[in-house]
């Protein structure tokens, strides 16, 4: 009997003794899961470590101490370790912790799944994150740069408008769905969605560098000049609006306005190889050869040629400009003021014997009308020349050839030469080869050149 009685007492007493144990774990459970909040508030981080991993030896499944451990690793920028413990809470998949709620969790977890461009783990995450709240435009948007990220466009649009459709002011959302639609070619969707993106905010940088891209296509020039420098105010697109400022500029013809826009685009530069650091020394020797400063041209066109030899025409201009090493007379031809440029012209039609009746200016080149010089036969007819002269980088098309023998005829004119450094398209030899037109290459015309006086 009392071996029985004794018995009990001791189930009772180990139960007892079991509960207690339970209870106390109850109580001082969270109250240890307050405890590391609170240390992990005061940034000390070592004894948050420290004990949320005792914490965590007695219970693995946790998931308040995992996912602190977590963020006391990211304020230590152990980004490893921290997604280690993210990745345990979301295997446990247990949120009913005031310290570790599933909203916050997903977000944290996503933000470092893109900071290690695992971008189908962070896709996964805005997703849950958009069905958990369905009313937060930042989720639909999350999820549009990642589809983005991943060059499905068409799931991109979709989401970024989801997200305008939560939020009608999203403007990052009607910035990115404006330039889908400028890389896919729809300028007018495009444009829409880029507008109300600086509508509903107008600071966004990128809408207005984009949008000065669409304004700069159409041919709106002054007011693409201005979006340009409201870009420049970024810091990641101060170099590339600039040196798009300087382009428009020379679209604009303003070239002198051009030169040093595109001189400051060059000193934000800390790679010479760099995509904008090409385009820019290519457009700012654009603009030299446009004033006719050859050598500066010829000398940005060489870097960019050390850097990318086939960089759009570059070969092909340092070839057409070779002259300028080998020759002063041709390079005074290209580089010259206007008026000592047409004193060239003036000695050119003179070797060629032949008497100058009228001299006129012309853009990039000058027009002279010549007849032949006195000959023996005193009362021979002195047949009139039209002769035209051009310093420029591109071909002379069969436009040009025409408009010259239409001239011709509108003066009553019976012959025409044409000189140039550049050279001709076959349609414009074509058409001048059954005209009373001569087409003169640089050969030729280094030719009289070296005739004239020196």
């Amino acid at each position: 009997m009392i071996p029985a009685l004794i018995a009990l007492i001791i189930i009772i007493g180990l139960g007892l003794i079991v509960f207690i144990v339970i209870m106390i774990r109850r109580i001082l459970g969270p109250r240890r899961i307050e405890q590391l909040v609170e240390l992990l508030n005061q940034n000390k981080t070592g004894y948050v470590i420290r004990y949320a991993k005792r914490l965590i030896g007695r219970e693995p499944r946790n998931t308040a101490a995992h996912y602190i451990l977590g963020k006391a690793y990211c304020a230590e920028e152990n980004y490893d370790m921290a997604l280690v413990e993210f990745r345990t809470v979301n295997n446990i998949g247990i949120f009913d912790h005031q310290y570790c709620q599933e909203i916050p969790f997903r977000k944290e977890v996503a933000e470092l799944y893109k900071q290690f461009e695992q971008t189908e783990e962070a896709l996964k995450e805005y997703l849950l994150l958009a069905q958990l709240e369905p009313f937060n435009p930042e989720h639909y948007y999350e999820c549009g740069l990642l589809f983005e990220e991943r060059n499905n466009n068409e799931a991109a649009a979709q989401y970024f408008q989801k997200a305008i459709d939560v939020d009608k002011s999203h403007s990052n959302a009607h910035y990115k769905l404006g330039y889908l639609n400028y890389r896919q070619k729809k300028t007018i969707e495009a444009k829409i969605e880029l507008e109300l993106a600086l509508r509903h905010n107008p600071e966004n940088r990128y809408a207005h560098f984009f949008l000065a891209k669409l304004l700069q296509d159409a041919h709106d020039l002054s007011n693409a000049i201005a979006h340009f420098e409201q870009a420049q105010k970024s810091p990641e697109l101060k170099m590339k609006a600039t040196v798009e400022r300087g382009h428009t500029a020379i679209m604009m013809g303003k070239y002198e306005k051009a030169i040093p826009e595109l001189q400051r685009a060059l000193t934000y530069s800390a790679d010479e190889g760099d995509n904008d650091t090409l385009y820019g020394r290519y457009y700012l020797a654009e603009a030299y050869e446009k004033i006719r400063d050859i050598e500066r041209a010829v000398e940005n066109w060489e870097k960019i040629y050390a850097k990318k030899p086939n960089f759009l025409d570059v070969s092909g201009k340092l070839s057409q400009y070779q002259e300028l090493r080998i020759d002063d007379r041709v390079k005074d031809y290209l580089t010259s003021k206007n008026d000592v440029f047409m004193s060239m012209c003036r000695e050119v039609v003179a070797a060629m014997n032949l008497e100058i009746r009228e001299t006129t200016e012309l853009a990039n080149g000058c027009q002279i009308i010549a007849v032949e010089a006195e000959s023996k036969w005193r009362n021979a007819r002195k047949l009139p020349r039209l002769i035209r002269f051009y310093r420029i980088s591109d071909v002379i098309k069969d436009a040009t050839v025409r408009s010259i023998h239409e001239e011709m005829k509108k003066l009553n004119v019976n012959r025409g030469i044409v000189f140039t450094t550049s050279g001709y398209s076959k349609p414009a030899m074509d058409f001048a080869e059954t005209r009373p037109i001569d087409l003169f290459d640089k050969d030729k015309l280094q030719e009289y050149l070296n005739q004239t006086t020196k």
